[in-house]
C-alpha cells in the first residue's frame, strides 16, 4: 500500500488531478458568479442576499486554493486562466443583470453541480486509495449541498 497519493500509479494519478481540475475549474467560475451578484443584487432582501453571496464567494476563494493546493501536493498542474476555467466548467458566467429570484436559482443549480463534481470526485479518489483527495471531496460536497439547501430556502414561497 502506499504510504502518499503521489505515489499511485500515473493512471490514477491522472484520472485523481483531472477531478480536482474538474472542480476547481467550476469552483472558479462559481466563485465570480457569487462575487457578481453579491456586487449586483437589489429589491427588498438585498442585505441578506449581499450577505450570503459574500459568504458563498469568500467560502468559494478558500475552496478553490484547496483543490488547487492538492493538485499541486499530486504533482500536477492548477490550472490558473479564466477562459481554461471556463472552458472545461459546467458552471456558467451570468452578467448579473438579472433579478434577485434568478440570482438565487442560478447558484442554487451551481452549488448542486459543484456538489456533483465533488461527489464524483470522492468515488475516484476512493477509487484509486487517495483518502486525503476523497475528504477534501467530502467536506467541498458537504458545503455546496449546504449552500444549495440555503438558496432553496430562500426561493420557498
Amino acid at each position: 500500500m502506499q504510504s502518499t497519493a503521489i505515489q499511485l500509479d500515473p493512471t490514477a494519478l491522472e484520472a485523481v488531478v483531472e477531478g480536482l481540475t474538474q472542480g476547481l475549474s467550476e469552483t472558479v467560475v462559481a466563485t465570480m458568479k457569487a462575487q457578481n451578484y453579491h456586487w449586483n443584487v437589489t429589491g427588498m432582501a438585498f442585505g441578506p442576499l449581499h450577505a450570503l453571496f459574500q459568504k458563498i464567494y469568500e467560502d468559494h476563494f478558500e475552496g478553490q486554493d484547496d483543490l488547487a493546493e492538492r493538485i499541486k501536493a499530486l504533482d500536477g498542474h492548477a490550472l490558473g486562466t479564466l477562459s481554461g476555467h471556463l472552458a472545461r466548467s459546467n458552471v456558467t458566467e451570468c452578467d448579473g443583470k438579472v433579478d434577485d429570484r434568478k440570482m438565487i436559482a442560478n447558484l442554487r443549480a451551481d452549488q448542486e453541480t459543484l456538489a456533483g463534481t465533488m461527489y464524483a470526485l470522492g468515488e475516484i479518489a476512493a477509487k484509486h486509495g487517495d483518502k486525503l483527495t476523497e475528504d477534501l471531496a467530502i467536506g467541498r460536497g458537504r458545503t455546496h449541498e449546504k449552500f444549495a439547501w440555503m438558496l432553496r430556502a430562500h426561493l420557498k414561497s
